[in-house]
C-alpha cells in the first residue's frame, strides 16, 4: 500500500464527532445535526443518541430518522443564481418556496454556504460537504462578499468612505465595509458593497442607517467565485481542480475536504428492477423502429378523419393550428 493510500485509510477510520460526520455527509450543517440528535432522531449501531458528545468511525452504522447515513463522497461546490422570492431554508413554516425546491432533481443533497434573505438575489454557494460550508461561512476565513445595490435616496462617496472604519447600528457593531457609488439615476443610486462578515441583513441595515432604502440587492461574488452572466435560477458546478486551487491547502485541511473519493452517480428516476431487465441493443432497435414508423407515416400522409373522430369548434381550430405548426 502506498503512503498516500495508507494515510487516506487511516484518516477514514479515525474517530470524529458525530455531528461533524453527519455534516460532512451533506445531510445538514453541524449545528442542525446537533439539533437532530437532541430530538432523538439519530442512532448509532441501533442505539438512539441523547447527546452529540460522542465520536464515531467508519465502522459505526449511523441512521437519521431510521435511514442509513449516506456514504461521504467527493467534496463538490455549485454556484446558484438565486431569484428573488425564495427562502434559504430546507422548509418554511409559512409555506413559501425555498431554494431547495428550485434546484434540479438530479442534484445530490446539498447545504447552502451562508444565506440570502427572501428579497435578495444573486450568487448562493451550495456544497455536499457540511465541513466546507462551515469553514467558508466563518468571518475568519476572510472571503469578501460583493453586492450590487440599488437604493432610493441621495448619498455621497465621502459618506460611504466612512464605512471602511466599521459602523455601529442599534448596538450591533459591523466590521469594515468597502462601498463605492457607481452611478445616479434620478432619486436612485447604484452602489457596490463589499464585506467579510455576512451578518443577518447586514447590507440593508447599514444602508438604512445612512438614510437609504434598499430597493434591489444582488450578490455578485463570494470570495473567488463570481455570478457572471448566469441566468436566474441557473446552477453550475465548479470543477474539482478549480475548487481545490481556490481553497488552497490551508482551507482544504481546515474543512477536511475530500477531493479523492469519486462523486456519487445520480440515481435514475425509475429503477431497472421496476422496468425489468433490458436486452442488449434494445434501445437502438427501438429507435430504429420508431424512425422507420415515422418514415412510413410520412409516405402515407395524414390519417383520414371519420365523422366520429373529426374535432369541431374551438377544439378543432386549436388542433388544426397545432398540426400546421408541426415541423415536417
Amino acid at each position: 500500500m502506498s503512503d498516500r493510500a495508507a494515510a487516506k485509510t487511516q484518516d477514514h477510520d479515525k474517530a470524529e464527532r458525530i455531528a461533524k460526520v453527519i455534516a460532512r455527509a451533506g445531510l445538514c450543517s453541524r449545528r442542525e445535526a446537533e439539533k437532530l440528535i437532541g430530538e432523538g432522531r439519530v442512532a448509532v449501531n441501533g442505539a438512539v443518541l441523547a447527546t452529540p458528545a460522542i465520536t464515531v468511525t467508519s465502522a459505526d452504522a449511523i441512521t437519521v430518522d431510521g435511514t442509513p447515513l449516506a456514504a461521504r463522497e467527493r467534496t463538490r461546490l455549485w454556484l446558484f443564481n438565486k431569484p428573488k422570492g425564495l427562502v434559504t431554508s430546507n422548509r418554511d413554516p409559512q409555506g413559501r418556496a425555498t431554494v431547495f425546491s428550485a434546484l434540479p432533481a438530479d442534484l445530490p443533497r446539498v447545504v447552502t454556504i451562508g444565506r440570502l434573505d427572501i428579497n435578495t438575489e444573486g450568487l448562493l454557494l451550495l456544497t455536499n460537504d457540511g465541513g466546507l460550508a462551515r469553514i467558508l461561512e466563518l468571518p475568519a476565513t476572510g472571503w469578501l462578499r460583493r453586492y450590487r445595490v440599488r437604493v432610493h435616496g441621495r448619498i455621497e462617496q465621502t459618506d460611504l468612505d466612512r464605512l471602511a472604519r466599521g459602523v455601529s447600528v442599534d448596538g450591533m457593531v459591523y466590521g469594515a465595509v468597502e462601498a463605492s457609488l457607481d452611478r445616479r439615476q434620478g432619486a436612485n443610486c447604484w452602489l457596490t458593497i463589499g464585506l467579510r462578515e455576512g451578518k443577518n441583513r447586514e447590507v440593508r441595515k447599514i444602508l438604512e442607517h445612512l438614510g437609504l432604502t434598499v430597493t434591489r440587492l444582488i450578490r455578485i461574488s463570494y470570495g473567488p467565485f463570481q455570478l457572471g452572466d448566469m441566468a436566474a435560477g441557473a446552477v453550475e458546478e465548479v470543477k474539482g481542480r478549480v475548487l481545490r486551487d481556490q481553497l488552497g491547502r490551508k482551507l482544504s485541511v481546515a474543512a477536511g475536504a475530500d477531493f479523492d473519493t469519486p462523486a456519487a452517480q445520480p440515481q435514475p428516476a425509475v429503477s431497472s428492477a421496476k422496468r425489468g431487465p433490458r436486452k442488449p441493443g434494445a434501445g437502438k432497435r427501438a429507435a430504429a423502429k420508431g424512425a422507420a414508423s415515422r418514415k412510413m407515416a410520412g409516405k402515407r400522409g395524414p390519417a383520414k378523419q371519420t365523422a366520429d373522430t373529426k374535432p369541431t369548434g374551438k377544439q378543432g381550430a386549436k388542433r388544426g393550428h397545432a398540426r400546421r405548426r408541426r415541423p415536417v
